[in-house]
Parts: structure tokens; sequence; C-alpha cells
């Protein structure tokens, strides 16, 4: 595999561990709001290697107990398994990130990975406008999930236009039984429509009842704010 990107250090992105983050290149979806767009769309080189990238990560072990696979979408890459694969073989705890297009590859990582972070980012009707009208596969993946024996969050960016009051009870319907189900504040900086870099996010007291509302259908919800 090859990556756009690597960060040394993070305490936010796997929940309880400090870990690496690394990149890949490329998705299947446009998101106006992505804050990842310059990889997600358009990767340019250089590129990290995967040997470079593992001798990166093997050289933190010192300092950090986890890798976190983030993207882009990593699940595009039939290569993903193999990759996590090595870094289950040098002892780190693996997360890894997806926005649910690739079940098929996402069974495959299941038997690997330690936790798994799943994007629901609207309503069915609403994915069109992120560049996809077939929800099935996306659909395929909460099942799995919600089935599995891997720890997961479903993971809502909170964005105005695409997570709106009447779409609350719609996404809750979608991952209705999840264990765990995160809302995540917006931050409109640098995204792929400029547009969205001058709309004003919820405030917490509007996120704090869509979770009011959420808490029906989940077991638990964590805000991200």
């Amino acid at each position: 595999m090859k990556f756009s990107g690597l960060q040394k250090t993070s305490l936010l992105d796997y929940p309880d561990r400090v870990a690496s983050v690394i990149f890949t290149p490329g998705c299947n979806l446009r998101c106006p709001y992505c804050h990842n767009h310059k990889i997600a769309t358009n990767p340019q080189p250089p590129f990290l290697q995967e040997g470079v990238a593992l001798a990166i990560l093997e050289d933190r072990k010192r300092y950090i107990d986890s890798v976190v696979v983030t993207g882009g979408e990593p699940c595009m890459h039939r290569e993903l398994p193999k990759f996590l694969s090595k870094l289950k073989e040098r002892g780190f705890f693996v997360k890894l990130d997806t926005n649910g297009f690739f079940p098929d590859i996402l069974q495959e990582c299941l038997s690997i990975v330690d936790y798994v972070a799943m994007d629901v980012k609207t309503t069915p009707e609403k994915y069109a406008l992120l560049g996809t009208s077939d929800i099935a596969p996306f659909k395929r993946s909460i099942e799995l999930l919600k089935t599995g024996n891997v720890p997961y969050e479903f993971r809502i960016t909170v964005v105005p236009e695409f997570v709106d009051e009447a779409d609350i009870p719609v996404i809750g319907e979608l991952v209705k039984g999840a264990k765990v189900l995160v809302l995540q504040q917006f931050v409109p900086n640098d995204t792929l429509d400029r547009r969205f870099t001058t709309i004003k996010p919820y405030t917490p007291e509007v996120i704090e009842r869509f979770a009011q509302v959420l808490k029906s259908y989940v077991d638990a919800i964590v805000l991200k704010l």
C-alpha cells in the first residue's frame, strides 16, 4: 500500500489509547464539507510507501500502542486487510475508520482489527448529494458491525443541511440497536466546497437536543463538541 500521510501521535482518534494515524489516498464520496479533500479527491505524490510507514510506526512503539487507519476511504484498497495484519503482527492495537461503502473488504478486516468507526453522514435520500444513490453496501456494513464481535462506533458529523432536525429520527432508524453513536461537531474550515467554510455550526444545545432523540435508538451516545 501507499499512503498520503502519517500523524505520529494522536490522543483523540482511538478511544483511551495513544495512536499514530495513517491516511490512505482516494475516496468514493465527495462530501462538500470534507476536511481531507486534498487526499480524498486528488491525492498527489510524494506518497509514503508501506515499508517506510511500517518502519516509522515500529520506531514509535515506545510512545504509542495503536494505529488508526483512516482516509480518504481505506476500504477502497484491496491490500488493506494484508496491511492491517502486518500492524497486528507488530503488536499494535488497530482501529479502522470507514464510510461503510465497501462491505466485502470491511468483512475481511473485522477478523483483524480491534475497533471500527463508521461514518453515518446523513439520511439515505441525501447520500445522492455526496456522490452515490446506492446505499445498499452502506446498510450491509451497518449490519456487519451490529451483528459482529468487534467494538465499534457509528459517527455522525453534525453538518447543517446534511443533518437537520427532521433527519435525526431517520438516522436513528438506520442505526437502531447500535452499541455506540458519536455525535461530533462540524468545524467549518478548508472544506471541499468553500461555501461550507461560512456555514455556522449548530450550537452545543442543538446537538444535545439531537442526542436526546437518538438515545431511544442506541445503547450509548457520545458527544464531541
